[in-house]
């Protein structure tokens, strides 16, 4: 070999050959399989959250009262974290949590406020004279004529403390219109 074989230019190599061809295209092909799967299946996800969401998603358990603190008779008034106005009213002495029933304050005919009146067993709305038995099922005025009832909220004890399941967030639409 002489010397100026080496400084002559080389040949520019040709095309890549058809099994890296073939490798490339493949591994393309299978990148935009896979981001197309990925989104497609987050989308379905979000999907599924917003048609059929959890019913226990954004609620918690908060504590309202020890159970030795209200006896038979007493009602508590409690305001949950979006603002709503509920009662908590002892009926019973049996030591559960059966012996509680907290209720919306709102009376749901014209939004007066609605207190427990234990030597009537029933709790009262003062505006149209609207009763409604421990349940909160209307027995008297517009809201038993028009068969409305107050929202129950959910309770428990543990350990010897009540607790409410309260929604955390405000559902409520706020904006301005």
């Amino acid at each position: 070999m002489s010397k100026h074989d080496d400084d002559k230019p080389k040949a520019p190599a040709g095309p890549p050959s058809p099994e890296r061809r073939s490798f490339f295209t493949t591994a393309a092909n299978l990148a935009m399989a896979g981001g197309l799967v990925a989104s497609y299946g987050t989308l379905a996800g979000m999907a599924g959250r917003f048609l059929y969401p959890s019913k226990n998603r954004d609620r918690a358990w908060m504590y309202v009262a020890d159970l030795v603190s209200m006896k038979v008779g007493d009602s508590l008034p409690f305001k949950l974290p979006d603002g709503s106005a509920i009662v908590v009213a002892r009926q019973g002495e049996r030591g559960d949590v059966s012996d509680f029933i907290a209720l919306s304050s709102v009376c749901p005919h014209l939004g007066c406020h609605v207190h427990w009146e234990a030597n009537n067993n029933r709790f009262f709305c003062p505006c149209h004279n609207g009763a409604f038995d421990p349940t909160g099922r209307a027995t008297e005025g517009p809201p038993a004529a028009a068969g409305q009832s107050l929202g129950r909220y959910p309770l428990r004890v543990d350990r010897g403390l009540l607790f409410i399941e309260v929604p955390l967030e405000d559902n409520q639409d706020t904006s301005a219109g």
